[in-house]
């Protein structure tokens, strides 16, 4: 490595964020840049590991240790081509992913790990100033046509790999602009939308063809994807987990996704139908404690909500690991958000019994219980039972359902094509194939393993494109996130 002590001379430093008190004021990103000298240092203090965990923890298989030790030594171009080798979009991971790479990282047995997401993030941002980043068309044409249905990072993944290798690709996406979830799911303040359209724009000029407001299996009939010679499913796991207690019809309880989309649409000045969502003035209750849970939190701090409150199911993670989640396995373990440090009271262990309206049927309290739970010998929670006497209602007129999803939507597309389901209701496809029970069907993505990490979004879209490939050539020159890499 570039400096072999540099792991025990420098401690792990986060870049510097606009003070919560502005960055509430806008839906702009507010994480500042390194300095040349700290990103040398962060990179610096990448180890020289016997076993570099970090590539089985990174669902890509990303090089870490390589792109760090070019990053120290100054050589971006170097970096940036270590880092695209596998990842298309390290523009939206380096921003939103919860970097299960760092949970591997060795450095992380006893001190703070590598701050690899934040120096990948810094890559790809230098080399769109050096102007690395340009169209690669190629001149190589096939004559194969695949249409990809869905324009999040599976779907964009899967596509900016079949157009690399000549095949003629079209991208079907429902809503006005591409992009999926990280345009419609993910705020601005994490995710600003130029970061997407500048990604799109290489892509157009690469050759891929984008169809919005397409939304196929209503009105682009699934019959009109049989004239191209695949089809790859990236839809992703859209129908959300609901709370059916007494007072779910009532008005001010929605579902998160309904929430954060309006809001982003809003930033974004495109147009939306519904009845406006706003969290303004209001006593906020946030059920659910994942990352969209958090980005409810975030916009509605960003409304100027007269409270928030978090709800949980679950007890309060543990802070460090614990025998039941050994390194360099991805740890369940409280985090802390930049939204939370923003405001909200955060509750474990809370059932919501019941939705509780006025006489206008509109939401004005909660009713909720403690919960005590029964955990396993190695600490896990096993199952709960109800508090007695803990019953009680708090005030609440804006209740966002963050719970998760359960599967992708099955009317419309999936019946007409009809693909075999899985237990769970998502696209059954062959471990390792990506191929459905129809003919010339793919799938990838949520669609096809579940509601998941953006990260493993890019990573299905990936090998799906290679055996996409190979069911079309033959063969396939598209690497697999196992290859090895020579970059002499």
């Amino acid at each position: 490595m570039g400096k072999p002590t540099g792991f025990k001379e420098f401690e792990r430093a986060l870049p510097k964020k606009d003070p919560v008190a502005n960055r509430k004021k806008t839906y702009n990103e507010f994480v500042h840049p390194y300095s040349d000298d700290e990103l040398n240092r962060q990179a610096a203090r990448c180890m020289n590991c016997g076993i570099p965990f970090c590539h089985s923890g990174c669902p890509l298989g990303n090089v870490i240790p390589e792109f760090n030790d070019a990053v120290y030594d100054g050589k971006w171009e170097e970096a940036y081509r270590i880092l695209v080798s596998t990842n298309n979009f390290p523009e939206f991971t380096g921003r939103i992913c919860p970097a299960p790479c760092e949970s591997a990282c060795v450095l992380g047995i006893n001190r703070s790990p590598v701050a690899i997401e934040e120096i990948e993030k810094h890559i790809i941002e230098i080399a769109y100033k050096r102007e690395y980043v340009k169209a690669r068309p190629t001149h190589l044409k096939t004559g194969k046509r695949v249409a990809v249905v869905g324009s999040g990072p599976a779907g964009l993944a899967a596509a900016a790999q079949l157009i690399r290798v000549g095949h003629e690709v079209t991208v079907y996406e429902r809503d006005d602009k591409p992009g999926g979830l990280l345009r419609y799911g993910i705020p601005d303040f994490k995710l600003e939308k130029w970061v997407i359209d500048r990604r799109i724009k290489v892509m157009k000029e690469e050759g891929v063809v984008f169809r919005c407001n397409a939304e196929v299996g209503k009105n682009v009939p699934a019959a009109e994807l049989q004239a191209y010679d695949a089809i790859v499913l990236a839809g992703g796991s859209t129908i959300p987990r609901n709370l059916n207690i007494p007072g779910r019809e009532l008005k001010g309880v929605h579902f998160a996704m309904e929430f954060l989309k309006q809001q982003n649409k809003r930033v974004g000045n495109s147009p939306f139908e519904e009845e406006e969502i706003l969290a303004t003035g209001k006593h906020v209750l946030v059920i659910g404690g994942g990352d969209t849970g958090s980005d409810c939190v975030g916009t509605s701090n960003r409304h100027k909500a007269k409270s928030v409150t978090q709800f949980e199911l679950m007890p309060q993670p543990p802070q460090q690991r614990t025998e039941a989640m050994p390194w360099p396995t991805y740890p369940m373990l409280l985090k802390t958000t930049t939204s939370h440090e923003e405001g909200c009271e955060r509750h474990w262990s809370i059932s919501t019994k019941a939705f509780i309206g006025d006489d206008k049927g509109n939401l004005k309290a909660v009713r909720i219980v403690d919960l005590e739970w029964e955990r396993d010998q190695l600490g896990r929670p096993v199952k709960f039972a109800e508090v007695p006497g803990s019953e009680r209602e708090i005030p609440c007129e804006l209740a966002l359902l963050a719970m998760g999803f359960l599967h992708p939507q099955h009317e419309g597309l999936l019946q007409q094509l009809g693909v075999e389901l899985d237990e769970r209701g998502n696209v059954r496809a062959k471990e390792g194939e990506y191929q459905t029970s129809t003919a010339r069907v793919f799938a990838a993505g949520d669609m096809r393993r579940g509601q998941s990490l953006v990260v493993w979004a890019i990573s299905e879209g990936r090998e799906c494109a290679r055996k996409v490939d190979e069911y079309l050539m033959g063969y396939s020159e598209l690497e697999s996130k196992d290859a090895v890499f020579d970059y002499a």
